[in-house]
C-alpha cells in the first residue's frame, strides 16, 4: 500500500463500495450535530464523473481505502507538501485521541 497521504488525483475504490472516488483535497474537518469535529484524511468526488457540489463530496480515512487504481501527479512540490500534510495530520489525530480520552463516558 502507499505510506502516508496519497496525492490529489489519485483514484481509489473505498470498502463495501462499487464506485470509484478521486481525491481532491486532505485534512477534512466535519462538525457533527453536537458541535464535535472530526478530522478526515480525504475529501473525494466521484470517478470518472468529477465534482458535482458540496453533496457528492465524500469524507474518508486511508483505512477506508481497499483499492488504489491510479496515484495522483507528484513532484518536488507536491513530496514537500505531503511531509507537512502527513505531520499535521498525525498531531491532530494524537490531540484528537486525548480530547477523547479525557472526555467522560
Amino acid at each position: 500500500m502507499f505510506n502516508g497521504l496519497l496525492p490529489i488525483g489519485s483514484v481509489v475504490l473505498l470498502k463495501n463500495s462499487t464506485k470509484r472516488v478521486m481525491i481532491i483535497g486532505f485534512c477534512q474537518k466535519e462538525i457533527n450535530d453536537n458541535e464535535e469535529a472530526k478530522i478526515w484524511d480525504y475529501a473525494g468526488c466521484l470517478y470518472p464523473e468529477g465534482y458535482l457540489g458540496p453533496n457528492q463530496t465524500f469524507l474518508f480515512n486511508g483505512d477506508q481505502i481497499e483499492r488504489i487504481f491510479a496515484i495522483g501527479y507528484q513532484d518536488e512540490e507536491q513530496f514537500e507538501f505531503k511531509k507537512k500534510a502527513d505531520s499535521v495530520i498525525e498531531q491532530l489525530r494524537k490531540k484528537s485521541a486525548g480530547q477523547q480520552e479525557e472526555q467522560p463516558q
